[in-house]
């Protein structure tokens, strides 16, 4: 029996909406895509997401990808407020899990300065059971410790918790523990799949 149910934020709760950011700079397509190589598609982003390095240190490994664009990469991550936007159903949904009996909480790599620039897009998460940010613990998922730690801090018995997220290699670390996982790809697959397990969503 699922007891508790876990959200990714990026792209579940909330859109990680990093093109439209970029856009709003005035760039085209092809410069928005060489400033996405750089900086979302470089694997030093799992680092701004980890907390564990200055943010300085973390934007110079951006400009030291394309150093040519080393002002483009700054001005885009000065402020990063449009990067986020909260989905619409994200409170009624976790309202209305909650009202059905079940503990929701969150487990998210999100950047210390997303959430402070982000926060009006995080309105949700005093409406959740409590949760793990990974700059807060400087672990991100799919490492084995991140769960753990979720695990132990809400005494969770893995066998009865879901969690839901977009990416297969987060799931693919949370299943490892025996927790059940959906791939969300919208809010209407995921309360299908849901049921499925036996949720009353």
């Amino acid at each position: 029996m699922i007891t508790t149910i876990i959200f990714d934020i990026g792209n579940v709760l909330a859109d990680f909406t990093w093109r439209e950011h970029y856009e709003s700079f005035g760039y085209d397509d092809a410069m928005v895509e060489r400033i996405a190589r750089a900086t979302v598609g470089n694997p030093a982003w799992n680092e701004y997401d980890r907390g564990a390095m200055k943010l300085e240190d973390v934007i110079q490994a951006f400009v030291d990808a394309d150093l040519e664009i080393e002002q483009d990469i700054r001005k885009v991550l000065h402020n990063v407020k449009t990067m986020v936007r909260r989905n619409d159903y994200a409170i009624p949904w976790i309202q209305d899990l909650k009202s059905r009996g079940y503990r929701i909480l969150y487990l998210s790599n999100f950047s210390e300065k997303a959430e402070t620039e982000c926060a009006y897009a995080l309105d949700f998460i005093p409406y959740l059971d409590g949760g793990i940010l990974s700059y807060q613990e400087k672990v991100v998922k799919p490492m084995p410790e991140i769960y753990e730690l979720l695990i132990k801090r809400y005494n969770l018995v893995p066998e009865e918790c879901v969690f839901l997220d977009d990416t297969p290699a987060n799931l693919a670390g949370a299943e490892k523990f025996g927790i059940h996982t959906i791939l969300f790809r919208n809010q209407k697959q995921a309360i299908d799949e849901l049921r499925k397990l036996g949720v009353d969503a």
